[in-house]
């Protein structure tokens, strides 16, 4: 269970005057004085007309004591920027430059740099200074912010954390920025951006225009912070451990039938001429379904679906506007009617189809006489790197909790849970879509998400066990991951099981158990258990890039304790015995 083919990239330090820069691809990271993190990240974004993120490529690296400068090209989705990002250091300051060429004209939604503030900024005081000079006090959310904290940025003094040293000021050229809170889609920061998004967009770029941005940061030396890396973890007992689902595979035909999880997700774009087909092959798992349902403001649409549900082993239906994304009190209004005219007597819940974002942000056209809220997630939407996918679990957890609050006592739904999205939800021109009635060409994701390598992995499995420690929280009834066959599956066609069929099939052994939770010490280890009779199941994970000791406390049990190696999970009972 343990390889590292997950973490393949070589990063590089750059060091100059107490400043310190990981340089991972065209990533500036972990940018620190002394000790601490003061920023998570800067980076230079290129994106298109439909949000989509073009591919950078670094051509070159010049390294010496006073700057290190990354040449960089931005290239496919029809875009060919051709840029310079430098870090220097003067007078104590470090000074972060871009300059870019544009090549081809471009429709672009974003052009310029982009910085991350880490998550644990959350509720640190700070000063704006505003494009007009004017100043204000605010703060950095706590909670997850539905839309952007702080507007019309020119600089951010930062006032000191607890127990850090002095503030540090952020001053922004060459555009107007503003902020948004990223652990909405489970990225562990703040992002400051420039391009107000009040302003019209996708714009066009011109090719031969030139784009200049800099970013300059002052900031005391802080005191170095590395001590014992923590390795106890805190189980405490209460809830119900949550059934364990899989969404169903969108391939294209022939797909065999799968008994991975207690329930199978599929969502019937009914828009498409595919839904009948999709959910006549999703039901031939034998499991019961939870139906996702995709609809425009036609009802018949809906009256053909509910009819289609006849003797089969509807366990709740979910629908959202096809425009909206979200479950409105119209959307709702209408299933509810289409299922009561067609006599099936099923859970009818709400919520978000994209990410927890669109719970957050449009949680009042979500009607509350519902029988439960259901959103999905993924760590990739922002940034495709290994260290994104790990540090979205902290903010899975986060997440799972303010849903839980959200949902006033309803029960949560979270899923599916995937690597990349299922479909862009902020594209601004029609995605494609099937044609046909049968699934010779899939449907749904596959025609309208992305494949990951990573899906094949051995640490897929240990992530996945991470994952449901994360979001399995007393409140929180069922978690979905990935889809039973194919690129995005837990099995590829005709082969064996990937290694995270493994960590389905524990945790969906699981379910109505005693839930055993616990937060991780440091967002690398985690564990989560059960308890039936006189015995707990606990399992472990280990998402760092070493082997790591753990310490597991249980409650009115003995700790559990062991080593686990980097990228792999194990399972342990009271008894201290790994199975």
């Amino acid at each position: 269970m343990t390889t590292t083919s997950w973490w393949r990239r070589q990063a590089h330090t750059w060091q100059a005057d107490d400043w310190s820069v990981e340089l991972r691809g065209d990533e500036l990271a972990d940018i620190r004085r002394g000790g601490s993190v003061i920023l998570r990240a800067v980076r230079a974004v290129v994106r298109d007309h439909g949000w989509n993120t073009v591919p950078a490529f670094v051509t070159a690296m010049v390294s010496n004591e006073e700057s290190v400068t990354l040449s960089l090209r931005h290239e496919g989705l029809g875009a060919e920027v051709l840029s310079t990002l430098t870090v220097s250091t003067a007078e104590g300051a470090l000074r972060i430059e871009w300059e870019a060429d544009n090549h081809l004209e471009f429709s672009t939604c974003r052009m310029g740099l982009v910085v991350l503030h880490p998550a644990s900024d959350a509720g640190r005081r700070v000063t704006v200074t505003h494009s007009d000079h004017s100043i204000e006090p605010t703060a950095f959310p706590t909670r997850i912010s539905p839309h952007q904290p702080i507007m019309d940025i020119r600089a951010l003094e930062l006032h000191p954390r607890a127990g850090a040293d002095g503030v540090t000021t952020l001053r922004f050229d060459g555009d107007v920025f503003e902020m948004e809170d990223q652990r909405n889609w489970s990225d562990a920061s703040f992002k400051t951006y420039s391009r107000p998004l009040s302003l019209p967009y996708p714009y066009s770029v011109a090719a031969g225009e030139r784009v200049r941005q800099a970013i300059t940061v002052n900031a005391a030396l802080s005191r170095a912070t590395d001590g014992p890396v923590p390795d106890e973890i805190v189980l405490v007992e209460g809830g119900v451990f949550p059934a364990t689902g899989v969404e169903a595979s969108t391939a294209p035909d022939p797909v065999p039938p799968c008994a991975d999880g207690s329930f199978r997700v599929v969502e019937l774009d009914l828009t498409t001429p595919t839904w009948s087909a999709a959910l006549h092959r999703a039901a031939a798992d034998g499991l019961p379904l939870d139906v996702r349902l995709v609809a425009a403001e036609d009802p018949q649409p809906l009256a053909d679906a509910a009819s289609a549900f006849a003797r089969l082993p509807i366990i709740a239906v979910t629908p959202f506007d096809s425009v909206l994304h979200v479950s409105d009190g119209s959307i709702v209004a209408r299933t509810r009617t289409a299922l009561d005219e067609a006599g099936i007597r099923t859970e009818l819940r709400a919520g978000a189809r994209s990410h927890f974002t669109e719970l957050n942000r449009e949680k009042a056209r979500i009607p509350n006489e519902v029988d439960g809220i259901a959103f999905t997630t993924t760590p990739l939407f922002h940034s495709l790197d290994t260290e994104q996918l790990v540090e979205a679990l902290p903010m899975q957890r986060l997440i799972a909790t303010q849903a839980v609050g959200m949902a006033d006592h309803r029960p949560v739904h979270i899923g599916p849970v995937t690597l990349r999205p299922r479909f862009n939800n902020v594209a601004t021109s029609p995605g494609p879509a099937p044609t046909r009635t049968d699934l010779s060409e899939g449907y749904g994701a596959q025609f309208t998400g992305a494949d990951d390598d990573r899906q094949m992995s051995p640490e897929l499995a240990a992530w996945t066990i991470a994952s449901a420690a994360a979001l399995a929280i007393p409140g929180v009834a069922s978690i979905s991951w990935f889809e039973t066959w194919g690129p995005r599956g837990l099995r590829d066609l005709g082969r064996e099981p990937h290694p995270a069929a493994e960590a389905i099939a524990v945790l969906t052994s699981l379910a109505g158990r005693t839930l055993l939770s616990g937060s991780s010490p440091d967002g690398l280890l985690w564990a989560i258990g059960a308890r039936a009779a006189d015995e707990d199941i606990v399992l472990v994970s280990n998402l760092d890039r070493a082997s790591r000791a753990f310490r597991v406390a249980v409650p009115g049990r003995p700790a559990l304790s062991g080593s686990l190696p980097a990228g792999s999970w194990m399972r342990l009972t009271t008894s201290g015995r790994s199975d």
